[in-house]
């Protein structure tokens, strides 16, 4: 019979084993992305980030009351969209872009999934004031998909959890380690939505669109979250306020001149 000590040091050599071999494929997994110059972790293809895309749509249409059913609206938030990607390198992209104005009347949000599945709730769209402030947001989220940020928090969330299987394994440590992997699909940094943001001002100016608009869209955003509570739009993204400064930026980086 082997000693406890014994058992103790296997079950402990086995955790390093485990993390050693999590940290070895993130590292070997990353990549260069094609559309951004950002290396990132990626172990996912694009057809499978299509993909989950098109597994995880329909629910998130659900949880916001399904589809609008007004097809002129839908239709206006194609065409935008569409004008954005012929205009734009995502038209030299294997993903599939799909436009969805979501029914919720309530919910101040628009999001994308990975492999091009964007949303757009009729609350945000009805406080819009015009094409070019509807250019903004879609532009912002098709950034995120050429970004491949729900990718990389993918691999990222792969790491952790077979990171937490090795301190499980190595100590009964494992719990706190993979919580680090939660909130994948919709869990945007700060980088990554300034990221979007200067794509979305680049896709704006090569559309034709006014790219000073997607400040306009960070006010309404501000307004709407009134003096005492922050818009559900701020649960996925960052502060409007805090991301004028980096889109001002972004204007003068692309030289539009208006």
């Amino acid at each position: 019979m082997l000693r406890r000590g014994s058992g103790l040091k296997i079950r402990l050599l086995i955790g390093v084993v485990i993390v050693g071999f999590a940290l070895f494929k993130n590292c070997s997994s990353k990549q260069e992305n094609p559309y951004t110059g950002k290396v990132q972790s990626i172990t996912m293809s694009p057809e499978q980030e299509i993909a989950i895309g098109l597994q995880h749509a329909p629910a998130m249409a659900e949880q916001h009351g399904g589809l609008h059913p007004d097809q002129q609206l839908q239709a206006f938030v194609d065409q935008v969209g569409e004008k954005l990607i012929n205009n734009s390198m995502a038209r030299e992209t294997p993903y599939q872009y799909e436009f969805h104005l979501l029914r919720d009347d309530q919910t101040i949000n628009a999001f994308a999934l990975p492999g091009g599945q964007i949303f757009i709730t009729y609350a945000l769209l009805s406080k819009l004031e015009n094409e070019d402030q509807v250019a903004g947001v879609l532009g912002h989220e098709i950034g995120h998909v050429l970004g491949k940020h729900s990718a990389e928090r993918v691999a990222n969330s792969e790491m952790w959890q077979t990171i937490s299987m090795g301190a499980e394994v190595g100590g009964g440590m494992g719990g706190a380690a993979g919580a680090i992997g939660q909130n994948i699909l919709l869990g945007n940094g700060r980088d990554d939505e300034l990221e979007s943001d200067d794509l979305g001002v680049r896709f704006m100016i090569r559309s034709g669109y006014n790219p000073y608009e997607m400040i306009g869209v960070m006010k309404i955003l501000k307004a709407a979250a009134g003096p005492n509570r922050q818009p559900e739009f701020s649960s996925t993204h960052p502060d409007p306020e805090n991301r004028i400064e980096q889109i001002e930026a972004s204007i003068k980086k692309y030289g539009y001149q208006g």
